[in-house]
């Protein structure tokens, strides 16, 4: 990869904003309802400068990150590069790539989805098809998504179909094409799948020499179908200033170090508005319109996301990118502080210097960490269960055992599932660092912190801090019988804490 230049750290008064003002944004992302549901990092950009940057430990700038849907925007790039070689356009009819896997007789919607349809998430689906085209690939618990250990199978006839753009093109158009917005993360599939068809080679592989490599994007990872095609509108992997880099480009027109990347009337075209996005939405930044995998926002701005707070905000008139990853549930409400906070304070000139509130900040992010788990080391009386194990009764974790010795505030949990051991350092007051094979991934990054919040209640806070998932463990011990509450920092569904028991064994 060719050298690339570094991103320019600044000041926030040099960028014209205040410190004090990124100070109050700060504070205002720390406040929220369940302590580990949370932005976990960002960078500021102004004028092409990093004016504040920010990790909540155990997350640092090197940690890639699931993006989640914020993938959707990279595969728009992707068709846009395309298009500028002349391998597609836009008005392209969908069934021209994939005459092998079409039904025997379309009906006359899928006939007319065109290429800007999958775009624009306006393909004529009454209801997202991504669930039918992606057949249910990974488990999903508190833990985040788990590989599946035994083979998948469907619940239509004829089992498990690993053709997915013949899924897609298999299931019902009921509306015409252009006519009704649905977000579809397995229309966003169909563009990868599409640049697979026309080119040989995977979107990641595509968009490295054309993308990464010139925005000095290193290691980019996107997960596959179970053909090799890249996801497309999920999978892809990246780190907070790989986000900024991204946006950087796009607000720049499509221009990097003095060349041209993308196409200034892609830039424009994929960033303004194709689809009204009302007739599903309710907040505010969720129906100012859909353009070709980016959303319209309030004040002119626009962004890509993915879920539980990942950003790419696109803000031209302030000359201005903010990119955040988290772990949130309400992302309207990181929206709002934004728009609120930052934005008014976004001035054309450079401020005065303000050493200390310069130094504040410099304090305050430096001291950035996920909330700890708060109580005392010790139990006077931990001794009693100190290493004894627990047989857990059937539960949706498919943890079978679990095991704490506790050893003056670097404790030690040992959880056994199908898997085998799998074994957490546990740090009082502080996040302790490991590994963990538990969903199924070898050497994954895991943090822990753990206290005793009760006398007879051990409460461990795990972060997988290269993905959002940040779940809670309460351990209620009663002679012989264990209850763990487990609190989950995200969710798909409406947000629960289950209680497991467990027995001495």
């Amino acid at each position: 990869m060719a050298s690339v230049s570094p991103l320019k750290r600044s000041s926030p008064e040099a960028e014209g904003i205040p410190s004090k003002a990124v100070l109050e944004f700060v504070r205002a992302l720390e406040k929220h309802v369940h302590p580990l549901s949370a932005v976990e990092g960002f960078v500021l950009l102004r004028h092409g400068n990093v004016a504040a940057e920010g990790w909540w430990r155990p997350y640092g700038p090197e940690c890639p990150h699931p993006l989640q849907s914020l993938s959707k925007s990279f595969t728009s790039s992707a068709i846009g590069l395309a298009i500028q070689e002349g391998l597609l356009t836009v008005d392209d009819p969908v069934l021209k790539f994939f005459s092998e896997d079409a039904p025997a007789q379309p009906c006359d919607n899928l006939k007319a989805m065109r290429v800007r349809h999958l775009l624009s998430m306006n393909t004529g689906h009454k209801q997202d098809t991504t669930e039918q085209v992606y057949q249910h690939l990974y488990q999903i618990n508190v833990f985040g998504p788990r590989l599946h250990q035994k083979e998948l199978t469907r619940r239509t006839p004829g089992g498990w179909d690993d053709n997915w753009p013949r899924v897609f093109l298999s299931l019902p158009v009921e509306h015409q094409p252009g006519s009704w917005f649905v977000y579809n993360t397995a229309a966003t599939y169909m563009l990868s799948a599409i640049i697979t068809k026309l080119t040989g080679q995977s979107v990641l592989d595509y968009l490295r020499p054309r993308l990464f490599d010139p925005l000095g994007i290193e290691n980019p990872f996107w997960e596959t179908d179970p053909k090799g095609v890249s996801l497309g509108g999920s999978g892809l992997h990246g780190t907070v200033e790989d986000i900024a880099r991204f946006g950087q480009l796009y607000l720049q027109q499509g221009t990097w170090d003095g060349k041209r990347i993308l196409a200034e009337e892609w830039i424009a075209e994929a960033t303004s508005a194709h689809s009204d996005n009302s007739n599903t939405q309710t907040n505010p930044d969720w129906t100012a319109g859909y353009g070709y995998q980016f959303w319209r926002c309030r004040h002119n701005c626009y962004r890509g996301d993915g879920a539980f707070g990942q950003y790419c905000i696109i803000m031209p008139e302030q000359d201005a990118v903010l990119a955040m990853i988290g772990g949130l549930q309400d992302m309207q409400a990181v929206l709002d502080k934004v728009w609120r906070i930052l934005l008014p304070e976004m001035h054309r000139e450079i401020l005065t210097a303000d050493p200390a509130g310069q130094e504040t900040l410099r304090e305050k992010l430096a001291a950035l960490s996920l909330p700890l788990s708060t109580g005392r080391p010790l139990s006077p009386v931990m001794d009693q269960w100190s290493g004894k194990s627990y047989k857990l009764e059937t539960n949706y974790l498919q943890i079978e055992s679990i095991t704490i010795e506790f050893r003056e505030g670097r404790d030690k949990l040992t959880l056994r599932d199908e898997r085998g051991e799998h074994t957490f350092q546990v740090g009082y007051g502080m996040w302790l660092r490991g590994s963990t094979s538990l969903r199924g991934y070898d050497d994954e990054p895991v943090a822990a912190n753990g206290a005793w919040t009760a006398e007879n209640t051990y409460e461990v806070r795990f972060c997988y801090y290269h993905t959002f998932f940040c779940p809670i463990f309460r351990f209620h011990y009663m002679n012989s019988e264990l209850q763990i509450e487990v609190e989950p920092n995200v969710s798909w569904q409406p947000l629960k804490i289950p209680t497991i028991r467990a027995h001495v064994f």
